[in-house]
């Protein structure tokens, strides 16, 4: 199908905008002189508003360990417009007109709002923000960010998949045999010769062996401590300790749950054998020459075998195992068999933390 002309040019200039917005970010006084940023030192500001959005635009009203959400800083003016921040805001303001203060969360250069995903770090506490415009420290905004935990955790202490083989060199083609001499013409007598006799091609090498895949690695032994921390809310306190790595987690019963991921590597592919060369054609002549033999091709290598199930085992306090459903596992082995079952010792569990 004809695709349709469009002028000259055309495909450059569309990105022009994007390019120049990108390329002066660091170049405030220009930036703001094309219109692409507007300076709040300019601007009357009289009051400042500030939401947590996600990805989506939706607005945030908590996170959980180890979440995140954007920030979105508005600048109301004394004739009520509105200046909107850059990035998640869609605005023109860029986050180097406000100072932030953060407490228990983090602010990254992205506008980027985090929480801990070790709850020690967050426990008991409040996230909060204080933003003043640097050219209006009269005005300020303030939020508070809750702590929530009825989020999905999840845990993986699986072991790492083997490596592929290499798959064998194919062989080399054999070389075409010479042509004979051409026949040729005796001047006195007018008798024609013969073709000379035609060459043989060579045979092809054979292809190489394709490389072994390696063993996938095994899960980890795994053990996991849980407990019922009491207060108005009740809420899990879990400790996972596998292969030297140790987590933390503090799950709300009520819709919070934690997977743990403790599957054997899959065993590397298998690498395949090189074809074999192609052996020469023979060379024309009278009689012609033999074509060469093709080469072997090579042999496949073995595939990897697949890690062995981690294992789990679970000490709970009785006053948490009642609760037990909120944690799930997937302990299989590399080659696709069930692990052994977790094990599960219920005993007193002292505070984790």
């Amino acid at each position: 199908m004809r695709q349709p002309s469009h002028p000259v040019g055309h495909g450059l200039a569309a990105p022009i905008p994007t390019l120049l917005s990108t390329l002066l970010i660091g170049c405030s006084p220009l930036a703001v002189s094309l219109g692409l940023r507007v300076r709040l030192d300019q601007v009357p500001v009289t009051s400042v508003s500030v939401a947590l959005v996600d990805k989506h635009g939706a607005p945030v009203a908590a996170l959980g360990p180890g979440q995140s959400a954007r920030l979105v800083v508005v600048a109301t003016a004394s004739d009520g417009k509105q200046y909107a921040s850059v990035g998640a805001g869609h605005g023109k303001v860029a986050m180097d007109n406000y100072t932030i203060a953060a407490a228990v969360v983090t602010v990254d250069k992205r506008d980027s709002v985090s929480l801990s995903p070790d709850p020690r770090a967050s426990h008991g506490k409040v996230g909060h923000l204080h933003i003043v415009p640097v050219a209006h420290p009269n005005v300020a905004a303030d939020i508070d960010i809750p702590v929530r935990y009825d989020i999905a955790y999840s845990a993986d202490f699986s072991g790492a998949d083997g490596l592929n083989g290499s798959d064998g060199l194919p062989g080399i083609d054999g070389w075409a045999g010479a042509d004979g001499t051409p026949p040729t013409t005796d001047p006195t007598t007018g008798a024609v010769t013969s073709q000379g006799v035609g060459g043989n091609g060579t045979g092809g090498s054979n292809g190489g062996d394709g490389g072994n895949g390696a063993d996938g690695s095994p899960g980890q032994a795994v053990h996991v401590w849980v407990r019922m921390e009491s207060g108005t809310k009740p809420l899990l306190q879990v400790k996972l300790d596998g292969g030297g790595h140790q987590s933390y987690y503090l799950i709300d019963p009520n819709g919070g749950s934690l997977k743990i991921s403790d599957n054997g590597g899959r065993g590397g592919r298998a690498g395949q054998g090189g074809r074999g060369g192609r052996g020469g054609r023979g060379g024309s002549g009278f009689p012609p020459g033999f074509a060469g033999s093709d080469g072997q091709p090579g042999l496949d290598g073995r595939p990897g075998f697949g890690g062995a199930a981690g294992t789990i085992a679970i000490s709970v306090d009785p006053a948490a195992q009642p609760f037990l459903r909120c944690i799930t596992w997937s302990n299989m082995g590399g080659d696709g068999h069930l692990g052994p079952l977790p094990t599960v010792t219920v005993q007193p569990v002292p505070p984790l933390w």
